[in-house]
């Protein structure tokens, strides 16, 4: 605009407000919502203090207006102020046995990275399973699927990436379908990336789904998982159905893992890639790719060669991975005597099991070339050999936020508890007893997957559990029915790029437009709601039988 030009009201607040909006956010939430501050005062009632820390933490948390690892800490100041916790009871929850637990699962999965193990076990399945565009399909999901049990879902999605953008490519080379849509097909602005076709949108929605489908399986896989486990043992702590690793994988790995990650299989393939339309142009293309897979199978195995055979560094990690995995299956298993119960004079957490294996890396060498100096072969070099996982490395790619974020989440969660509110808001709830629990879960579950489209996974479940286990006691209902199925579902966001890391990752590394991301995300989240009710309702009962009455131990919560 010159000099001297007015400008319009309107367009002057548009641009006041877009202005460093963050910071006037920061301000404005706390005043919009001090009224309910100064009730509480006026009345002494702690749970109107609590509600208004937990409100403001909701807002800060969705609007991102600052740091969510610095909203985290909002209760070590407010909680004590209010005269809800002490400071030392509030600090505790900000380094308990579950968070330490996942601490060390995400420096276990950078072990991985580091020795390039993850990368193996990729290309090896995709070999296995067959390179057929639908077969590689497959296999992209399932492998990524695997290796988000064990690592996080954003570090599984960040390695399948280059992985399927170099398939891609490959059947571009080769002219057997296009990798990116055409000018009519989807205009593209001067200096825009372009789109990717419906094919390619297959294979990076397919991994993105699929890691976080995965991280559902076990209590490692999503910091989500270890959150709830914190949440309701801390609410909970006298129940007598535990949220142990075994069992959390016997409850949620067959229906909301397994059957879940191949119906979003095939709702990509009749969606994106022409299943049952064979006479489609994408149909086509298809049938293509299956008559030329030898061409992308020479790729995949080149890449595959390229790694080399497996190193001392990649055996050892293999080998404390398993280590890991045994000893948290086997600590308290609860069909059978664990080592645990054995050892258990004082009580093992799962923090022990998942720190050994990691103290042990520290000190394993990725080679053993010493040994030649040893024997009294050629002169030594001297040179320092490396360990099989670098404090450098972790501390450079640890995200060392998230403890902050998950301890936030346990100290507001014994807020609410301690202060009542959390107790007040589930007895408002508590009209739904008239209802069928079949349906009351049902409920649960579309408000998890509906909430969880727009904030952090972990934020949400901080806000909503809580919530939950009151209105379950406010209810007469097992809390673990409502609450372990609306967790599950609080992970399976498929819509915006907000949702979930995976979602950001693929939708930035392939310059994917929401729209597509907004629509290709209806049939899972349908088949997410399908599966967790289902399950809840059916197999989820005979793993935690005693979910079907209300249970002696929380009559006395």
């Amino acid at each position: 605009m010159g000099d001297g030009e007015k400008v319009s009201t309107g367009q002057s607040l548009k641009k006041c407000c877009a202005f460093h909006w963050r910071g006037k956010a920061s301000i404005l939430i706390p005043l919009l919502t001090l009224p309910i501050l100064i009730y509480g005062f006026s009345k002494n009632s702690s749970e109107f203090k609590c509600m208004y820390l937990v409100i403001n933490m909701a807002l800060f948390w969705i609007t991102e207006c600052i740091p969510l690892y610095l909203t985290s800490v909002f209760p070590v100041i407010f909680l004590p102020l209010f005269g809800i916790l002490s400071s030392e009871v509030v600090c505790s929850f900000y380094f308990t046995d579950t968070l330490v637990m996942f601490l060390g699962g995400l420096i276990i999965a950078l072990a991985i990275e580091y020795s390039n193990l993850h990368q193996r076990i990729a290309l090896g399945t995709i070999l296995l399973v067959g390179c057929s565009p639908r077969r590689l399909h497959f296999g992209l999901v399932m492998v990524t699927c695997f290796i988000s049990l064990w690592i996080s879902n954003s570090a599984a999605t960040a390695m399948m990436c280059p992985i399927v953008k170099a398939v891609l490519n490959e059947m571009e080379g080769q002219n057997i379908f296009a990798v990116y849509m055409t000018q009519e097909e989807e205009p593209v602005e001067e200096g825009e990336k372009p789109h990717p076709s419906m094919i390619s949108l297959a294979f990076y929605f397919g991994i993105s789904y699929a890691s976080t489908i995965g991280g559902c399986g076990t209590l490692i896989g999503t910091g989500t998982n270890l959150t709830f486990k914190g949440l309701y043992e801390t609410r909970f702590p006298n129940s007598k159905e535990k949220v142990d690793f075994p069992i959390f994988m016997a409850y949620s790995i067959p229906i909301v893992v397994i059957v879940n990650v191949i119906l979003l299989f095939l709702s990509l393939q009749m969606t994106h890639m022409g299943l049952f339309r064979k006479n489609s142009k994408i149909g086509q293309e298809v049938k293509k790719g299956t008559e030329n897979q030898g061409v992308v199978k020479t790729v995949v195995t080149q890449r595959y060669k390229e790694l080399g055979p497996w190193t001392c560094h990649e055996i050892q990690v293999a080998i404390m991975f398993t280590l890991m995995v045994v000893l948290l299956f086997t600590r308290k298993p609860g069909f059978m005597t664990g080592w645990g119960d054995f050892l258990n004079a004082k009580a093992i957490g799962s923090s022990a099991p998942v720190f050994l294996p990691l103290a042990i890396l520290f000190a394993l060498p990725t080679q053993y070339t010493f040994w030649k100096y040893c024997c009294g072969s050629a002169p030594f070099t001297g040179r320092t050999m490396d360990a099989c996982i670098s404090w450098v490395y972790i501390h450079k790619h640890t995200p060392w936020g998230l403890c902050f974020l998950l301890g936030g989440g346990f100290a507001i969660a014994e807020g609410s508890k301690a202060s009542g509110m959390a107790k007040m808001l589930g007895d408002s709830l508590s009209f739904v007893s008239s209802l069928p629990t079949f349906l009351v879960v049902g409920l649960t579950l579309i408000v998890s997957l509906f909430c969880t489209a727009f904030a952090s996974n972990v934020a949400i479940c901080n806000i909503l559990i809580p919530i939950f286990c009151e209105m379950a006691l406010a209810i007469k209902v097992h809390p673990l029915l409502l609450t372990l199925p609306s967790m599950l579902a609080i992970s399976m966001a498929y819509h915006l790029p907000v949702s979930t890391p995976p979602n950001a990752i693929v939708c930035g590394y392939a310059s994917i437009k929401t729209k597509y991301l907004a629509v290709a995300g209806i049939l899972p989240t349908i088949w997410a709601l399908v599966c967790l009710w289902l399950n809840a309702m059916t197999w989820g009962l005979l793993i935690y039988p005693g979910c079907k009455e209300f249970p002696s131990w929380a009559k006395e919560e």
